[in-house]
Protein backbone atom coordinates (compact mmCIF):
# COMPACT_ATOMS: atom_id res chain seq x y z
CA UNK A 1 0.00 0.00 0.00
CA UNK A 2 1.07 3.49 -1.00
CA UNK A 3 2.59 5.51 1.99
CA UNK A 4 5.06 7.93 1.65
CA UNK A 5 8.02 8.25 3.83
CA UNK A 6 6.95 11.52 5.38
CA UNK A 7 4.22 9.74 7.20
CA UNK A 8 6.60 7.09 9.02
CA UNK A 9 8.99 9.93 9.40
CA UNK A 10 6.70 11.95 11.95
CA UNK A 11 6.36 9.52 14.42
CA UNK A 12 8.13 10.48 17.08
CA UNK A 13 9.07 13.76 15.15
CA UNK A 14 10.43 16.54 17.81
CA UNK A 15 11.64 19.93 17.92
CA UNK A 16 15.51 18.25 18.26
CA UNK A 17 14.51 16.84 14.45
CA UNK A 18 12.96 19.77 13.58
CA UNK A 19 16.08 22.03 14.17
CA UNK A 20 18.45 19.64 11.97
CA UNK A 21 16.56 19.62 9.15
CA UNK A 22 15.87 22.67 9.33
CA UNK A 23 19.12 23.91 9.07
CA UNK A 24 20.07 20.94 6.45
CA UNK A 25 16.67 22.50 4.03
CA UNK A 26 18.15 26.23 4.79
CA UNK A 27 21.48 24.94 3.15
CA UNK A 28 20.61 22.49 0.54
CA UNK A 29 18.05 25.25 -0.83
CA UNK A 30 20.90 28.07 -1.04
CA UNK A 31 23.14 25.15 -2.95
CA UNK A 32 20.00 24.00 -5.28
CA UNK A 33 19.32 27.64 -6.51
CA UNK A 34 23.02 28.13 -8.75
CA UNK A 35 22.49 24.91 -10.05
CA UNK A 36 18.49 24.88 -11.08
CA UNK A 37 19.50 27.64 -12.42
CA UNK A 38 22.16 26.77 -14.62
CA UNK A 39 20.35 23.34 -15.36
CA UNK A 40 17.12 25.50 -16.74
CA UNK A 41 19.46 27.71 -18.76
CA UNK A 42 21.52 24.60 -20.31
CA UNK A 43 18.31 23.10 -20.98
CA UNK A 44 17.78 25.73 -23.44
CA UNK A 45 14.76 27.09 -21.01
CA UNK A 46 14.69 30.65 -19.17
CA UNK A 47 16.36 30.44 -16.05
CA UNK A 48 13.09 31.04 -13.18
CA UNK A 49 11.87 27.45 -15.22
CA UNK A 50 14.84 25.61 -12.90
CA UNK A 51 13.57 26.92 -9.69
CA UNK A 52 10.03 26.29 -10.20
CA UNK A 53 10.83 22.46 -10.89
CA UNK A 54 13.25 22.48 -7.31
CA UNK A 55 10.07 24.61 -5.62
CA UNK A 56 7.12 22.19 -6.75
CA UNK A 57 8.98 18.76 -7.92
CA UNK A 58 11.50 19.52 -4.81
CA UNK A 59 8.08 19.98 -2.11
CA UNK A 60 6.24 16.71 -3.99
CA UNK A 61 9.52 14.47 -3.69
CA UNK A 62 9.82 15.09 -0.73
CA UNK A 63 6.33 15.05 0.77
CA UNK A 64 4.78 12.05 -1.18
CA UNK A 65 8.55 10.17 -1.84
CA UNK A 66 9.70 6.82 -0.36
CA UNK A 67 12.81 8.19 0.78
CA UNK A 68 13.92 9.51 4.00
CA UNK A 69 16.36 12.54 2.79
CA UNK A 70 15.90 12.59 -1.15
CA UNK A 71 15.95 16.09 -2.38
CA UNK A 72 14.41 16.42 -5.67
CA UNK A 73 14.86 19.16 -8.55
CA UNK A 74 16.60 19.65 -12.02
CA UNK A 75 19.44 17.72 -13.03
CA UNK A 76 21.63 17.52 -15.75
CA UNK A 77 20.76 14.08 -17.00
CA UNK A 78 18.12 15.62 -18.22
CA UNK A 79 19.50 18.75 -20.27
CA UNK A 80 20.29 16.29 -23.39
CA UNK A 81 16.91 15.63 -23.71
CA UNK A 82 15.10 18.84 -22.97
CA UNK A 83 17.20 20.51 -25.16
CA UNK A 84 15.69 18.27 -28.16
CA UNK A 85 12.40 18.66 -27.92
CA UNK A 86 11.92 22.66 -26.08
CA UNK A 87 13.62 22.98 -29.65
CA UNK A 88 12.26 21.25 -32.13
CA UNK A 89 9.96 23.92 -34.21
CA UNK A 90 6.71 21.18 -33.81
CA UNK A 91 7.16 20.95 -30.26
CA UNK A 92 8.83 23.33 -27.95
CA UNK A 93 8.07 23.98 -24.51
CA UNK A 94 4.46 22.89 -24.68
CA UNK A 95 5.56 19.64 -26.35
CA UNK A 96 8.00 19.25 -23.12
CA UNK A 97 4.93 19.92 -20.47
CA UNK A 98 3.24 16.83 -22.29
CA UNK A 99 5.81 14.79 -22.12
CA UNK A 100 7.02 15.16 -18.77
CA UNK A 101 3.44 14.52 -17.66
CA UNK A 102 3.18 11.57 -19.69
CA UNK A 103 6.72 10.42 -17.65
CA UNK A 104 4.99 11.10 -14.48
CA UNK A 105 2.01 8.87 -15.35
CA UNK A 106 4.20 6.31 -16.49
CA UNK A 107 6.09 6.51 -12.63
CA UNK A 108 3.04 6.25 -10.85
CA UNK A 109 2.38 3.09 -12.91
CA UNK A 110 5.24 1.69 -12.56
CA UNK A 111 5.36 2.03 -8.58
CA UNK A 112 1.84 0.97 -8.49
CA UNK A 113 2.79 -2.44 -10.00
CA UNK A 114 5.74 -2.57 -8.07
CA UNK A 115 8.33 -2.68 -10.74
CA UNK A 116 10.69 -0.33 -8.96
CA UNK A 117 13.39 -2.90 -8.56
CA UNK A 118 13.30 -3.41 -12.39
CA UNK A 119 15.49 -0.54 -12.47
CA UNK A 120 18.11 -2.67 -10.52
CA UNK A 121 18.10 -5.01 -13.14
CA UNK A 122 20.19 -2.06 -15.51
CA UNK A 123 23.41 -2.90 -15.32
CA UNK A 124 26.40 -0.97 -13.29
CA UNK A 125 28.62 -0.50 -16.70
CA UNK A 126 25.26 1.10 -18.86
CA UNK A 127 24.70 3.67 -15.84
CA UNK A 128 28.30 4.92 -15.56
CA UNK A 129 28.46 5.21 -19.41
CA UNK A 130 25.25 6.97 -20.02
CA UNK A 131 26.34 9.12 -16.91
CA UNK A 132 29.45 10.08 -18.14
CA UNK A 133 28.05 10.49 -21.76
CA UNK A 134 25.47 13.07 -19.90
CA UNK A 135 28.55 14.89 -18.81
CA UNK A 136 30.27 14.96 -21.92
CA UNK A 137 27.26 16.73 -23.50
CA UNK A 138 26.95 19.08 -20.64
CA UNK A 139 30.52 20.12 -20.79
CA UNK A 140 30.05 20.59 -24.64
CA UNK A 141 26.81 22.72 -24.71
CA UNK A 142 28.88 25.20 -21.72
CA UNK A 143 31.84 25.82 -23.77
CA UNK A 144 30.31 28.97 -25.29
CA UNK A 145 29.69 30.86 -22.38
CA UNK A 146 32.83 29.41 -21.00
CA UNK A 147 34.81 30.92 -23.19
CA UNK A 148 32.19 34.24 -23.60
CA UNK A 149 32.16 33.43 -27.38
CA UNK A 150 28.83 34.57 -29.68
CA UNK A 151 28.60 32.50 -32.82
CA UNK A 152 27.24 35.01 -35.44
CA UNK A 153 23.78 33.67 -35.88
CA UNK A 154 22.00 37.24 -36.31
CA UNK A 155 20.53 39.07 -39.43
CA UNK A 156 22.46 39.84 -43.23
CA UNK A 157 21.35 42.44 -44.79
CA UNK A 158 20.89 41.52 -48.44
CA UNK A 159 21.99 44.55 -51.69
CA UNK A 160 17.91 45.22 -51.63
CA UNK A 161 17.53 46.10 -47.95
CA UNK A 162 16.07 43.16 -47.02
CA UNK A 163 17.20 41.01 -44.12
CA UNK A 164 17.81 37.24 -44.02
CA UNK A 165 18.86 34.81 -41.25
CA UNK A 166 22.66 34.02 -40.98
CA UNK A 167 24.01 30.07 -40.94
CA UNK A 168 26.52 28.43 -39.68
CA UNK A 169 27.48 25.12 -41.84
CA UNK A 170 28.81 22.50 -40.55
CA UNK A 171 29.69 19.01 -42.45
CA UNK A 172 27.35 20.19 -44.86
CA UNK A 173 24.45 21.20 -42.36
CA UNK A 174 23.63 24.62 -41.98
CA UNK A 175 22.14 26.00 -38.80
CA UNK A 176 20.69 29.09 -37.89
CA UNK A 177 20.64 28.69 -34.12
CA UNK A 178 23.16 26.57 -32.04
CA UNK A 179 22.72 23.05 -32.56
CA UNK A 180 21.69 19.70 -30.19
CA UNK A 181 23.92 17.86 -31.30
CA UNK A 182 27.58 17.15 -30.04
CA UNK A 183 29.18 17.29 -33.68
CA UNK A 184 27.23 20.44 -34.25
CA UNK A 185 28.24 22.45 -31.53
CA UNK A 186 31.68 21.53 -31.70
CA UNK A 187 31.45 22.62 -35.40
CA UNK A 188 30.01 25.88 -34.78
CA UNK A 189 32.43 26.62 -31.69
CA UNK A 190 35.08 25.56 -34.11
CA UNK A 191 33.72 28.48 -36.17
CA UNK A 192 32.97 30.93 -33.83
CA UNK A 193 36.58 31.43 -32.19
CA UNK A 194 37.25 34.53 -32.80
CA UNK A 195 34.51 35.32 -30.98
CA UNK A 196 35.93 34.96 -27.85
CA UNK A 197 36.35 37.09 -24.75
CA UNK A 198 39.19 37.29 -22.43
CA UNK A 199 37.32 39.09 -19.55
CA UNK A 200 34.76 35.54 -19.46
CA UNK A 201 36.96 33.21 -19.99
CA UNK A 202 39.30 34.54 -17.22
CA UNK A 203 36.04 34.93 -14.98
CA UNK A 204 35.16 31.15 -15.75
CA UNK A 205 38.60 30.03 -15.16
CA UNK A 206 38.77 31.01 -11.83
CA UNK A 207 36.16 30.19 -10.84
CA UNK A 208 36.33 26.93 -11.59
CA UNK A 209 39.49 26.65 -9.44
CA UNK A 210 38.10 28.11 -6.68
CA UNK A 211 35.49 25.58 -7.10
CA UNK A 212 37.87 22.53 -7.01
CA UNK A 213 39.60 24.54 -4.16
CA UNK A 214 37.12 25.20 -2.18
CA UNK A 215 36.51 21.81 0.10
CA UNK A 216 39.88 22.36 1.36
CA UNK A 217 38.69 25.30 3.13
CA UNK A 218 35.32 23.98 4.29
CA UNK A 219 32.70 21.67 2.99
CA UNK A 220 29.43 23.39 4.46
CA UNK A 221 29.30 25.64 2.12
CA UNK A 222 28.93 25.07 -1.30
CA UNK A 223 32.08 26.58 -3.75
CA UNK A 224 29.59 26.91 -6.18
CA UNK A 225 27.48 29.17 -4.27
CA UNK A 226 30.53 31.21 -3.55
CA UNK A 227 31.63 31.42 -6.75
CA UNK A 228 28.47 32.92 -8.30
CA UNK A 229 28.59 35.48 -5.53
CA UNK A 230 31.47 36.38 -6.02
CA UNK A 231 31.21 36.36 -9.81
CA UNK A 232 27.99 38.38 -9.57
CA UNK A 233 29.62 41.13 -7.31
CA UNK A 234 32.90 41.24 -9.17
CA UNK A 235 30.91 42.03 -12.31
CA UNK A 236 29.16 44.67 -11.17
CA UNK A 237 31.61 46.47 -9.81
CA UNK A 238 34.30 46.16 -12.60
CA UNK A 239 31.04 46.74 -14.94
CA UNK A 240 30.50 50.30 -13.42
CA UNK A 241 34.63 50.96 -13.37
CA UNK A 242 34.74 50.66 -16.65
CA UNK A 243 31.65 52.14 -17.40
CA UNK A 244 30.63 49.36 -19.00
CA UNK A 245 33.50 48.68 -21.47
CA UNK A 246 33.55 44.66 -19.99
CA UNK A 247 30.31 43.32 -21.18
CA UNK A 248 29.83 39.73 -19.86
CA UNK A 249 26.43 37.90 -20.47
CA UNK A 250 24.68 37.65 -17.64
CA UNK A 251 21.24 35.67 -16.91
CA UNK A 252 19.56 38.85 -17.48
CA UNK A 253 21.28 40.16 -20.39
CA UNK A 254 21.44 36.24 -21.61
CA UNK A 255 23.88 37.71 -24.83
CA UNK A 256 25.38 40.88 -25.21
CA UNK A 257 23.20 43.52 -26.79
CA UNK A 258 20.27 41.71 -25.94
CA UNK A 259 17.17 42.65 -23.92
CA UNK A 260 17.17 42.73 -20.21
CA UNK A 261 15.37 39.62 -19.06
CA UNK A 262 13.32 40.02 -16.43
CA UNK A 263 13.03 37.47 -13.93
CA UNK A 264 9.43 36.64 -12.15
CA UNK A 265 9.25 37.02 -8.24
CA UNK A 266 6.20 34.41 -8.12
CA UNK A 267 5.15 30.86 -9.35
CA UNK A 268 3.15 31.40 -12.76
CA UNK A 269 -0.63 30.24 -12.58
CA UNK A 270 -0.51 26.67 -13.36
CA UNK A 271 -2.36 25.69 -16.82
CA UNK A 272 -2.41 22.00 -18.18
CA UNK A 273 0.05 21.13 -21.39
CA UNK A 274 -1.09 20.40 -24.93
CA UNK A 275 -2.71 16.62 -24.79
CA UNK A 276 -4.08 16.58 -28.56
CA UNK A 277 -3.11 12.87 -29.81
CA UNK A 278 -0.34 14.25 -32.22
CA UNK A 279 1.40 15.54 -29.80
CA UNK A 280 1.12 12.36 -27.41
CA UNK A 281 1.82 10.43 -30.39
CA UNK A 282 4.95 12.46 -31.00
CA UNK A 283 6.86 12.97 -27.30
CA UNK A 284 5.38 9.84 -25.73
CA UNK A 285 9.22 7.79 -26.66
CA UNK A 286 10.52 11.10 -24.66
CA UNK A 287 8.54 10.59 -22.27
CA UNK A 288 9.41 6.92 -22.05
CA UNK A 289 13.04 8.46 -21.69
CA UNK A 290 12.47 10.76 -19.10
CA UNK A 291 10.64 8.52 -17.24
CA UNK A 292 13.45 5.47 -17.18
CA UNK A 293 16.42 8.08 -15.82
CA UNK A 294 13.88 9.84 -13.23
CA UNK A 295 13.19 6.59 -12.42
CA UNK A 296 17.27 5.19 -12.18
CA UNK A 297 18.60 8.50 -10.94
CA UNK A 298 16.04 8.84 -8.30
CA UNK A 299 16.67 5.15 -7.15
CA UNK A 300 20.23 5.37 -7.36
CA UNK A 301 20.11 8.29 -5.55
CA UNK A 302 17.85 6.74 -2.81
CA UNK A 303 20.59 3.76 -2.46
CA UNK A 304 23.48 5.85 -2.08
CA UNK A 305 21.01 7.91 0.68
CA UNK A 306 20.58 4.71 2.34
CA UNK A 307 23.89 3.53 2.55
CA UNK A 308 24.89 7.24 4.27
CA UNK A 309 22.00 6.72 7.11
CA UNK A 310 21.66 3.15 7.48
CA UNK A 311 17.67 3.53 6.20
CA UNK A 312 15.96 1.24 3.91
CA UNK A 313 13.94 3.60 1.22
CA UNK A 314 10.82 1.96 -0.42
CA UNK A 315 11.40 2.22 -4.28
CA UNK A 316 7.97 1.33 -5.33
CA UNK A 317 6.56 4.33 -3.05
CA UNK A 318 9.56 6.15 -4.34
CA UNK A 319 8.68 6.06 -8.02
CA UNK A 320 4.92 7.16 -7.38
CA UNK A 321 6.41 10.49 -5.49
CA UNK A 322 8.77 10.89 -8.40
CA UNK A 323 5.82 10.47 -11.00
CA UNK A 324 3.53 12.86 -9.07
CA UNK A 325 6.31 15.41 -8.57
CA UNK A 326 6.43 15.36 -12.72
CA UNK A 327 3.17 16.14 -13.09
CA UNK A 328 2.88 18.53 -10.81
CA UNK A 329 6.20 20.91 -12.34
CA UNK A 330 4.79 21.16 -15.87
CA UNK A 331 1.33 22.16 -14.62
CA UNK A 332 3.72 25.37 -13.12
CA UNK A 333 6.00 25.92 -15.60
CA UNK A 334 8.47 23.54 -14.39
CA UNK A 335 10.77 21.18 -16.08
CA UNK A 336 11.60 17.16 -15.98
CA UNK A 337 12.50 16.65 -11.91
CA UNK A 338 14.10 13.59 -10.18
CA UNK A 339 16.49 12.56 -6.93
CA UNK A 340 19.70 14.42 -7.18
CA UNK A 341 22.37 12.73 -5.85
CA UNK A 342 24.76 15.54 -4.93
CA UNK A 343 22.04 17.67 -3.35
CA UNK A 344 20.85 14.69 -1.62
CA UNK A 345 24.29 14.03 -0.25
CA UNK A 346 24.57 17.57 0.82
CA UNK A 347 21.25 17.24 2.79
CA UNK A 348 22.64 14.28 5.03
CA UNK A 349 25.52 15.86 5.11
CA UNK A 350 24.02 18.78 6.97
CA UNK A 351 22.05 17.13 9.16
CA UNK A 352 18.95 16.22 7.26
CA UNK A 353 17.34 13.11 8.08
CA UNK A 354 13.84 13.17 7.46
CA UNK A 355 11.61 14.06 4.34
CA UNK A 356 10.66 17.66 5.90
CA UNK A 357 14.43 19.17 5.11
CA UNK A 358 13.59 18.64 1.90
CA UNK A 359 10.27 20.81 2.00
CA UNK A 360 12.33 23.46 3.52
CA UNK A 361 14.30 23.37 1.01
CA UNK A 362 11.79 23.79 -1.08
CA UNK A 363 10.55 26.74 0.35
CA UNK A 364 13.56 28.28 1.00
CA UNK A 365 13.50 28.17 -2.51
CA UNK A 366 10.24 29.99 -3.07
CA UNK A 367 11.28 32.59 -0.48
CA UNK A 368 14.46 33.36 -2.65
CA UNK A 369 12.48 33.63 -5.61
CA UNK A 370 10.14 36.04 -4.41
CA UNK A 371 12.57 38.46 -2.61
CA UNK A 372 15.64 37.85 -4.37
CA UNK A 373 14.51 36.76 -7.53
CA UNK A 374 15.60 40.41 -9.56
CA UNK A 375 19.28 39.57 -7.86
CA UNK A 376 19.67 36.57 -10.09
CA UNK A 377 19.72 39.02 -13.45
CA UNK A 378 22.96 39.68 -12.57
CA UNK A 379 24.78 36.23 -12.12
CA UNK A 380 27.37 36.39 -15.10
CA UNK A 381 26.97 33.06 -17.19
CA UNK A 382 30.48 32.35 -17.14
CA UNK A 383 30.01 31.54 -13.31
CA UNK A 384 27.44 29.38 -13.88
CA UNK A 385 29.32 27.71 -16.80
CA UNK A 386 32.26 27.15 -14.73
CA UNK A 387 29.79 25.59 -12.01
CA UNK A 388 27.77 23.25 -15.15
CA UNK A 389 31.71 21.80 -15.71
CA UNK A 390 32.34 21.19 -12.17
CA UNK A 391 29.22 18.88 -12.39
CA UNK A 392 30.24 17.19 -15.88
CA UNK A 393 33.35 16.57 -14.31
CA UNK A 394 31.54 15.01 -11.04
CA UNK A 395 29.21 12.96 -13.08
CA UNK A 396 32.08 12.01 -15.36
CA UNK A 397 32.91 9.18 -12.67
CA UNK A 398 36.23 9.32 -14.16
CA UNK A 399 37.61 7.05 -11.13
CA UNK A 400 34.76 4.32 -11.70
CA UNK A 401 35.61 4.30 -15.68
CA UNK A 402 39.12 3.30 -14.80
CA UNK A 403 38.03 1.21 -12.55
CA UNK A 404 36.13 -0.43 -14.86
CA UNK A 405 38.89 -0.20 -17.74
CA UNK A 406 40.75 -2.23 -15.43
CA UNK A 407 38.43 -5.41 -15.54
CA UNK A 408 36.78 -7.44 -18.47
CA UNK A 409 37.09 -6.32 -22.02
CA UNK A 410 33.15 -7.07 -22.15
CA UNK A 411 32.60 -4.55 -19.34
CA UNK A 412 34.83 -2.36 -21.25
CA UNK A 413 32.98 -2.25 -24.39
CA UNK A 414 29.26 -1.95 -23.02
CA UNK A 415 30.37 1.48 -20.93
CA UNK A 416 32.23 2.46 -24.10
CA UNK A 417 29.15 1.66 -26.45
CA UNK A 418 27.10 3.14 -23.95
CA UNK A 419 28.98 6.45 -23.55
CA UNK A 420 30.23 7.18 -27.51
CA UNK A 421 26.13 6.44 -28.33
CA UNK A 422 24.45 8.92 -25.74
CA UNK A 423 26.88 11.81 -26.84
CA UNK A 424 26.42 11.10 -30.83
CA UNK A 425 23.15 9.64 -30.87
CA UNK A 426 20.41 9.44 -28.16
CA UNK A 427 20.23 8.57 -24.49
CA UNK A 428 17.80 6.33 -25.11
CA UNK A 429 18.93 4.17 -27.85
CA UNK A 430 22.54 4.37 -25.75
CA UNK A 431 20.44 1.99 -23.13
CA UNK A 432 18.84 -0.25 -25.59
CA UNK A 433 22.02 -0.73 -27.22
CA UNK A 434 24.05 -0.87 -24.01
CA UNK A 435 21.60 -3.71 -23.10
CA UNK A 436 21.54 -5.10 -26.09
CA UNK A 437 25.52 -5.75 -25.51
CA UNK A 438 25.24 -6.72 -22.00
CA UNK A 439 23.00 -9.39 -22.69
CA UNK A 440 24.82 -10.77 -25.85
CA UNK A 441 28.46 -10.79 -23.51
CA UNK A 442 26.41 -12.16 -20.47
CA UNK A 443 24.91 -14.99 -22.32
CA UNK A 444 28.50 -15.79 -23.83
CA UNK A 445 30.11 -15.84 -20.52
CA UNK A 446 27.24 -18.70 -19.22
CA UNK A 447 28.01 -20.55 -22.46
CA UNK A 448 32.03 -19.81 -21.82
CA UNK A 449 31.49 -21.23 -18.40
CA UNK A 450 28.69 -24.45 -19.21
CA UNK A 451 30.63 -27.82 -19.38
CA UNK A 452 28.96 -31.38 -19.71
CA UNK A 453 31.88 -33.67 -18.73
CA UNK A 454 31.83 -37.36 -19.06
CA UNK A 455 32.88 -39.53 -16.26
CA UNK A 456 33.73 -43.28 -16.86
CA UNK A 457 35.58 -45.00 -14.09
CA UNK A 458 35.25 -43.17 -10.52
CA UNK A 459 33.23 -40.05 -9.39
CA UNK A 460 33.39 -38.01 -6.13
CA UNK A 461 30.05 -38.51 -4.04
CA UNK A 462 29.36 -37.50 -0.54
CA UNK A 463 30.98 -37.13 2.79
CA UNK A 464 31.45 -40.52 4.12
CA UNK A 465 31.37 -41.09 8.00
CA UNK A 466 34.45 -40.36 8.64
CA UNK A 467 34.40 -36.70 7.10
CA UNK A 468 35.89 -37.71 4.12
CA UNK A 469 34.59 -37.27 0.11
CA UNK A 470 33.57 -40.95 -0.96
CA UNK A 471 35.48 -41.89 -4.13
CA UNK A 472 32.31 -43.82 -5.99
CA UNK A 473 33.28 -46.36 -8.81
CA UNK A 474 30.67 -45.96 -11.62
CA UNK A 475 29.57 -49.70 -12.88
CA UNK A 476 30.59 -50.85 -16.14
CA UNK A 477 28.15 -49.78 -19.39
CA UNK A 478 27.09 -46.61 -17.43
CA UNK A 479 28.16 -43.27 -18.40
CA UNK A 480 27.52 -40.18 -16.44
CA UNK A 481 27.62 -36.77 -17.16
CA UNK A 482 28.41 -33.67 -15.04
CA UNK A 483 26.32 -30.77 -16.13
CA UNK A 484 28.02 -27.40 -15.11
CA UNK A 485 26.37 -24.06 -15.28
CA UNK A 486 22.90 -23.46 -16.81
CA UNK A 487 20.99 -25.25 -19.68
CA UNK A 488 20.03 -23.02 -22.10
CA UNK A 489 19.88 -22.35 -25.34
CA UNK A 490 23.48 -21.05 -25.17
CA UNK A 491 24.23 -24.56 -23.99
CA UNK A 492 22.38 -26.86 -25.87
CA UNK A 493 24.69 -27.78 -28.92
CA UNK A 494 27.59 -28.33 -26.10
CA UNK A 495 25.31 -30.83 -24.11
CA UNK A 496 23.86 -32.62 -27.81
CA UNK A 497 27.58 -33.25 -28.84
CA UNK A 498 28.27 -34.72 -25.48
CA UNK A 499 25.56 -36.83 -25.30
CA UNK A 500 25.84 -38.39 -28.75
CA UNK A 501 29.42 -39.59 -27.77
CA UNK A 502 27.73 -42.61 -25.87
CA UNK A 503 28.80 -45.86 -27.06
CA UNK A 504 27.29 -49.30 -28.09
CA UNK A 505 28.18 -50.60 -24.58
CA UNK A 506 26.81 -48.35 -23.06
CA UNK A 507 23.36 -48.97 -21.09
CA UNK A 508 22.60 -46.29 -18.63
CA UNK A 509 23.37 -42.51 -18.61
CA UNK A 510 22.89 -40.15 -15.54
CA UNK A 511 22.64 -36.54 -16.01
CA UNK A 512 24.37 -35.45 -12.92
CA UNK A 513 22.59 -31.94 -12.50
CA UNK A 514 23.98 -30.81 -8.77
CA UNK A 515 25.55 -27.98 -10.05
CA UNK A 516 22.76 -27.29 -12.56
CA UNK A 517 20.19 -24.88 -11.32
CA UNK A 518 18.45 -23.31 -14.53
CA UNK A 519 16.99 -24.87 -17.27
CA UNK A 520 14.40 -23.17 -20.34
CA UNK A 521 12.85 -23.97 -22.53
CA UNK A 522 15.65 -25.00 -25.19
CA UNK A 523 17.39 -26.93 -22.47
CA UNK A 524 14.05 -28.83 -21.54
CA UNK A 525 13.97 -29.73 -25.56
CA UNK A 526 17.51 -31.05 -25.32
CA UNK A 527 16.63 -33.39 -22.62
CA UNK A 528 13.33 -34.09 -24.66
CA UNK A 529 15.74 -35.14 -27.65
CA UNK A 530 18.25 -36.61 -25.59
CA UNK A 531 15.62 -39.11 -24.09
CA UNK A 532 13.95 -39.67 -27.31
CA UNK A 533 17.88 -40.19 -29.13
CA UNK A 534 18.88 -42.85 -25.82
CA UNK A 535 15.66 -44.85 -26.19
CA UNK A 536 16.61 -45.93 -29.85
CA UNK A 537 19.90 -46.81 -28.82
CA UNK A 538 18.04 -48.82 -25.88
CA UNK A 539 20.16 -46.59 -23.19
CA UNK A 540 17.80 -45.24 -20.05
CA UNK A 541 18.02 -42.08 -18.54
CA UNK A 542 18.60 -41.40 -15.08
CA UNK A 543 18.90 -37.85 -13.80
CA UNK A 544 21.05 -37.17 -10.26
CA UNK A 545 20.79 -34.29 -7.41
CA UNK A 546 18.34 -31.92 -9.84
CA UNK A 547 17.19 -28.73 -8.26
CA UNK A 548 14.27 -26.93 -7.98
CA UNK A 549 13.88 -24.99 -11.14
CA UNK A 550 14.86 -27.90 -13.58
CA UNK A 551 12.32 -30.20 -11.38
CA UNK A 552 9.14 -28.06 -11.65
CA UNK A 553 9.87 -27.16 -15.16
CA UNK A 554 9.95 -31.11 -15.70
CA UNK A 555 6.98 -31.73 -13.89
CA UNK A 556 5.35 -29.15 -15.08
CA UNK A 557 5.46 -30.58 -18.86
CA UNK A 558 5.45 -34.21 -18.30
CA UNK A 559 9.38 -34.98 -19.05
CA UNK A 560 9.37 -35.95 -15.37
CA UNK A 561 6.69 -39.17 -16.55
CA UNK A 562 8.79 -39.75 -19.42
CA UNK A 563 12.26 -40.14 -18.35
CA UNK A 564 9.94 -42.43 -15.34
CA UNK A 565 10.21 -41.48 -11.64
CA UNK A 566 12.14 -44.01 -10.54
CA UNK A 567 14.98 -42.05 -12.68
CA UNK A 568 15.28 -39.28 -10.66
CA UNK A 569 17.52 -39.18 -7.11
CA UNK A 570 18.57 -36.22 -5.03
CA UNK A 571 22.18 -38.05 -4.61
CA UNK A 572 24.53 -39.62 -6.96
CA UNK A 573 24.82 -42.56 -4.90
CA UNK A 574 21.44 -43.83 -5.42
CA UNK A 575 21.30 -42.87 -9.62
CA UNK A 576 24.34 -45.21 -9.70
CA UNK A 577 22.51 -47.86 -7.67
CA UNK A 578 19.76 -47.65 -9.96
CA UNK A 579 22.22 -47.26 -12.99
CA UNK A 580 23.72 -50.70 -11.86
CA UNK A 581 20.35 -52.74 -12.14
CA UNK A 582 20.06 -51.41 -14.90
CA UNK A 583 23.10 -52.44 -16.72
CA UNK A 584 22.72 -56.09 -14.73
CA UNK A 585 19.39 -56.38 -16.63
CA UNK A 586 20.65 -55.34 -20.33
CA UNK A 587 23.18 -58.09 -20.14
Amino acid sequence: MYKPELINSLKGYDGKKFITDFIAGIIVGIVALPLSIAFAIASGCSPETGLYTAIIAGFCIAALGGTKCQIGGPTGAFTVIIYAIVNNPSLGVAGLGTATVIAGVLLILLGVFKLGGLVKFIPYTIVIGFTAGIAVTIATGQIGDFFGMHPDFGMKVLEDGSEVQKTITVFGTEYTKMPGTFVGKIGVYAQSLSSIDLYSTIMAVVCLVIIFLWPKVTKKVPGSLIVIILATVVSIILDKATNGSLKVDTIGKMASGADHYKIPNSLPSPSLPDFSISTITTVFPTAVSIAVLAAIESLLSAVVADGMIGAKHDSNNELIGQGIANIASPLFGGLPATGAIARTATNINNGGRTPVAGIVHAIVLMLILIFFGTYVEYVPMPSLAAVLMSVSWNMAGVPAVRTLMKGQKSDTTVLFVTLIITVFVDLTVAIEVGLGFAAFFFIKKMIDVSEVQAQREHIIGGISGTGEQEQLEVPEGVLVYEIEGPLFFGTVRKFEMATERAGVDCKAIILRMRNLIYVDAGGLQALKQCKAACDRKGISIIISGIHTQPYVLMEKTGEADRIGRENIFDNIAGALNRAKEIASSKK
